[in-house]
Formats: structure tokens, sequence, C-alpha cells
């Protein structure tokens, strides 16, 4: 049997990080096996549809190397790949009304005052449900067909027993069961002639070959009634993975309020594609070792959805974040430069060398924004606590940082080859001339040239970029804060 998975977004705006890990899982389990990777768009709710969002997806999808083998671009025979395309050929009422010829589903002709007027019971899950009463299952053949020929507005539900157990198997789970007095008789048809989510995405699957299906564990309560539809149409169901939820570092449900709950937010923020992609897969799904940084064929190769865990998974953007800095200190050079280059273009004023500067942040960065606070201090020095110059490490206090500035002072105005070499030599020279260590030199100048307490390189280097004429000026600041 070929594996074949389905990636089935609703166009209801940016991609969620959920959204994205199903769509990776999928994906992956999917191509360790050789198997194909299809995109659905179930576009059935057209009230929450968001004018764009399709566009979201796929460029999503091509950003994160996801690519599919079939959907709306790339006809693989059982299309279209778009639901309310499939609605519009009269698919859905075809296999709705089968399942009445069965007696597995019925006409419902209730308005809202009658159906706000049921009562509603506790599931397991402490949820309250409102169990449909099947009043228009009693309906006879009669008085459905008078209704639909006068125009009377519609649903169709499913006809689900009321007693006994339905059972399912999930592959994470394991074997699951529910009381049938808790399924309620779903809508499949909607009264404006749309399926629901539920019926549409179970037909969909069963007529795109679907065998594996993956989706968040939220889905597990929907399950018994997808096996029940299964069950009546006569069809195989397929493999379930059921995923475990995300949250964020309080453990609570990831929301948009987070600020990083979509890949397009966490693009935004100067993350790579490659690095969320690595971090989602590790939302969920452990190796077998200990390993952590993973190319996309490394996940090919490496996945196997039974190692998916069950416990929720946290979201923890300080790994994300150290994660994102192992992929840029890998980077080369060249694409380095093009993905800093628009922020080294906004931080650093015309004139310096950001070339030198890039070489000098990129083992030091986590996201690329984080270059502002690294190099802001090249365009002009910034005001800072003099207290910095004392480093018990080093030695200095800011009595004896004054006395190295002063005696440096003449001999650096003096000196005109300022390149880092040419400056590190020099300032050897002076420590050993002096009998001081290197640091007890270089820790002061460093201060004085760029007034913080952790920069992006040494003295020399922030010296040949910054030049001569400021580096002296800035030395001349550090005596004068310092006397």
């Amino acid at each position: 049997m070929k594996i074949r998975t389905r990636f089935a977004p609703s166009p209801t705006g940016r991609m969620h990080v959920g959204n994205l890990r199903t769509a990776l899982y999928s994906y992956l389990i999917a191509k360790h096996e050789g198997g194909d990777f299809i995109l659905r768009i179930e576009d059935t709710d057209q009230e929450r549809e968001m004018e764009g969002a399709v566009d979201i997806i796929n460029r999503t999808l091509e950003d994160t190397g996801l690519k599919h083998d079939e959907g709306p671009d790339k006809d693989g025979g059982v299309g279209p790949y778009v639901q309310s395309e499939r609605q519009a050929a009269g698919l859905y009422l075809e296999y709705a009304k089968k399942l009445i010829d069965k007696g597995e589903a019925y006409y419902c002709f209730c308005d809202k005052e009658r159906l706000a007027s049921l009562k509603t019971a506790i599931g397991e899950d402490g949820k309250e449900i409102t169990v449909y009463d099947k009043h228009c299952l009693s309906l006879s053949k009669e008085e459905v067909e008078a209704n639909l020929a006068s125009g009377k507005p519609y649903v169709i539900r499913q006809n689900n027993p009321r007693e006994g157990v339905t059972s399912f198997h999930d592959e994470i789970y394991g074997d699951i069961s529910v009381d049938n007095s808790e399924l309620d008789d779903m809508i499949l048809i909607k009264s404006d002639g749309f399926p629901t989510y539920n019926f549409a995405n179970v037909v969909d699957d069963h007529l795109m070959g679907i065998t594996h299906v993956v989706r968040g564990n939220e889905y597990l309560s929907s399950s018994p009634k997808y096996n029940r539809l299964y069950a009546a149409f006569g069809w195989e169901p397929p493999i379930y993975v059921h995923c475990p939820l995300i949250t964020d570092e309080e453990h609570k449900k990831l929301s948009k309020r987070s600020g990083h709950s979509s890949f397009e937010d966490l693009i935004e923020q100067g993350f790579l594609a490659e690095a969320v992609v690595n971090f989602v897969a590790l939302l969920g799904w452990s190796p077998e070792d200990d390993r952590e940084i993973f190319t996309l064929s490394e996940l090919v190769e490496a996945f196997d959805f039974h190692r998916i865990n069950k416990s929720p998974s946290v979201f923890d953007f300080c790994k994300l974040k150290w994660m994102n800095g192992e992929y840029i200190k890998a980077m080369d050079m060249d694409r380095f430069m093009e993905l800093a280059g628009p922020y080294l273009e906004k931080y650093l004023k015309p004139g310096l060398d950001k070339a030198k500067i890039a070489a000098m942040v990129k083992t030091r960065i986590e996201i690329f924004p984080d270059i502002e606070e690294l190099v802001d201090f090249f365009n002009e020095l910034p005001e800072y606590d003099t207290e910095m110059y004392c480093h018990k490490k080093m030695k200095t206090d800011k009595e004896s940082s004054l006395k190295v500035l002063k005696e440096l002072l003449p001999i650096l105005e003096a000196h005109e080859d300022y390149t880092n070499d040419s400056l590190y030599a020099l300032f050897q020279q002076f420590a050993a001339d002096n009998g001081y260590k290197n640091g007890y030199v270089l820790w002061p100048v460093r201060t004085a040239l760029s007034g913080k307490q952790m920069t992006p390189a040494g003295a020399t280097e922030i010296m040949e970029v910054i030049g001569k004429e400021e580096s002296l000026a800035r030395i001349r600041k550090g005596i004068e804060l310092l006397g």
C-alpha cells in the first residue's frame, strides 16, 4: 500500500504553528516511505475565509520546503483539490443522500428556536454538549418530500445510535472508546448547501485515497463520528495519528497573543524558515538519539511517527532562538550577507565597512534583529557609566584605566596604520614595555571605544572599523569622563 497523506488547511489567515506541524508530520510520514503528500484547501466555512489566505498557505509550504505531489495546481486524478469546487459539483450532497438512502442520515427541518430549547449534557471532557433529540428522524417520507418541495430550509444530519459504544484506534493514543450517548447527530450538510468540515474531510479522504490522517488531539473526540461515517459508507478508515497540544511556557494553549503563534510571525521576527521547521518537528516528536539539529531531508530519513509523544509540547521560545543561532553560525558568508544586509543597512550609518561588521556579529546573534544592539555603538558612542572600567578579572579600575588611556593616547596619535593586525601588535608591545597584561590594556580601550559591557569584537577590530579620528575622539572622551 502506497502511503498518501494530506494537509487540508482552511484559508482563514496566517498559518498557526500547530497547522505547520500537521503539514510537516504529514509530509514526513509520506516521504519517509516514498509516498505522496497532497494539499487540499478546505474552504467550506465561507464566513471565516480570509482574502489572500490561500496565497499564505502556498507561500508557507514553499518557504518551508514542504512540496506537495498533488493539489490545486497539480492534479493527480482525484481533484478538484478545493472543497468549494467539489461542493459546486454536487459531490457532498450526492454522498449525503446515499447515507439517507441507507438510513444512516436524515433531513432535519428544525428552526433555531427549537434547537435552542434542546437540553444540554456534560461530556467526558467536561464540556457542555447539546444533543439533538432526533425529532426529524420520525418524519414520514411524505412529510420530508412536502417540506423539500415547499423550499423549507433544512440540514442533513448523521444518524448515530444512542446506545452502545464506538471504538477506534489511534497510533499515538491507542484504543479509545466513546459512549454513543455522547455522539450527537452531527450536521453533514448545512442549510447553505455546504458540507461541514467533519463530513467533507471524510468523503474527500476516502475519494483521494488518504491512508494516514494527521491532526491535533483536539479532534480525538470527533473521531468516533468519523469512524461511524466510514462504517456507514462501507469504507476502510485511515490510520489516525493525533498529535499532542502545543502550549506556551506557562502551559496554556499557544495563542495569537503570544506574538509567535504563526509561521509568518516568526519570519518577521528574524527567524530562518529552516530553523522553524527543525524546531516545529521536535514539538511532540523525538528521535532515537538526543540529536536536535536536522535538515528537512534528514528529518525525512529519521522520522518515525510512532515516536510522537502523548503529553503536551511546550513552545520554548528561548530554545527556538538558540536553534536559529546555530543555523546562522553554520551559514556561509554570502547567504548571511544577503539576509543580514537589510538590517545592517538599517542600523549602520553610511561609510562603515558593513562586511567587516557582519563577520563580527555572525556568531553572536540568534535572530537578525539582535544585530541592532550589537552594532549601534559603531554609529556613535552612547552615554555610559564609568563603573564599566572596573573589571576584577582584568584587575582594572577607574584609576588604572585612566592611567592606561593617558599613556596610550600619544602613541595612538602618532600611529598611522589603523588595521587590526598593526594595532594589535602595537598594544602587545605597549603592554610588554610597561609590564602590563594584554587584558589590562585592552579592557579600558574597548570600553572607551564602545561604551558597552559586551561588544561583537575586540578593541583593535573596532578601531579598524571606525578609523583613527573617531577612535582617538572616543579615547579622549573616556579620559575626560574618568578624569
